[in-house]
């Protein structure tokens, strides 16, 4: 008997491993060091303010250093960001409406066209959230900058080091977060195509059986993929915070340090 060869696990962030599963991609992993990856997507511009930051020295730290209570309320500040996107995320309303404007006729009864589920309610929705966690996380990576920017030299020049990557990789980092909705749209349209193809054959079997060729068995139930879409778009979105959210953990963990 032959087998089909197994794929080797892929590594690297819950977010890229997920999509490559959706999209049941083989995504080999990349054979250069991350410092090779990482120079291709700097120009020599961004090599040279990264030199700056690193070798240069910080300006003198502001007056009035804050103390720990300050420390303090700002890694309150960025649980409570992540707190309020991870719910954003999970009990997002638009999804469920969409889920409920998108729900299967009942048997015998053959859906309009229009009554199909559209994608692009569920790609704004997303696009949304991208914009959300964008603006809310890139606001709590100011402050910490800011914070760091008041401490020691060493972890003062973290803070511009910070701001040097910012710009240089934000527009690259933009342009793979925009494509993410593109994998989920694919992932939507195969979840419907397999369960149209299961409710086909499923009346073709009761025809068969001089049943009702309109009858749909109780083993097939209409509109169930969309389910399964809604809850793989959450954790899409899920592992998309965790992989925005890794510069502020960073920069937390730096502040920390006394």
């Amino acid at each position: 008997m032959v087998q089909a060869p197994q794929r080797t696990a892929l590594g690297g962030p819950a977010l890229v491993r997920l999509l490559a599963r959706l999209a049941d991609a083989d995504v080999p992993e990349s054979s250069q060091p991350l410092s090779d990856r990482l120079s291709q997507w700097l120009g020599w511009t961004d090599a040279i303010a990264l030199s700056t930051a690193l070798n240069g020295n910080p300006p003198p730290a502001a007056s009035g250093a804050r103390g720990a209570a300050m420390d303090d309320d700002l890694a309150k500040r960025c649980a409570h960001v992540r707190s309020a996107l991870t719910k954003a995320i999970v009990g997002d309303s638009a999804s469920a409406s969409a889920r409920r404007d998108g729900r299967a006729p009942s048997r015998g009864q053959e859906a309009p066209p229009d009554a199909r589920p559209d994608f692009a309610v569920f790609r704004q929705r997303y696009l949304s959230l991208q914009q959300t966690m964008d603006t809310e996380i890139g606001t709590l990576r100011t402050r910490l900058r800011t914070m760091l920017a008041s401490r020691p030299h060493g972890v003062a020049r973290l803070a511009m080091v910070d701001a040097v990557m910012e710009r240089a990789l934000s527009a690259r980092e933009q342009s793979l977060f925009a494509a993410v909705p593109a994998w989920l749209a694919g992932h939507f349209q195969r979840l419907r195509q397999a369960e149209d193809e299961r409710l086909a054959e499923a009346a073709d079997a009761n025809a068969d059986a001089d049943a009702d060729a309109e009858e749909v068995p109780a083993t097939v139930t209409p509109g169930a993929w969309l389910d399964v879409f809604r809850k793989d778009m959450q954790s899409v979105l899920l592992a998309e915070l965790e992989v925005r959210f890794k510069p502020v953990e960073g920069l937390l963990a730096a502040l920390r340090t006394r």
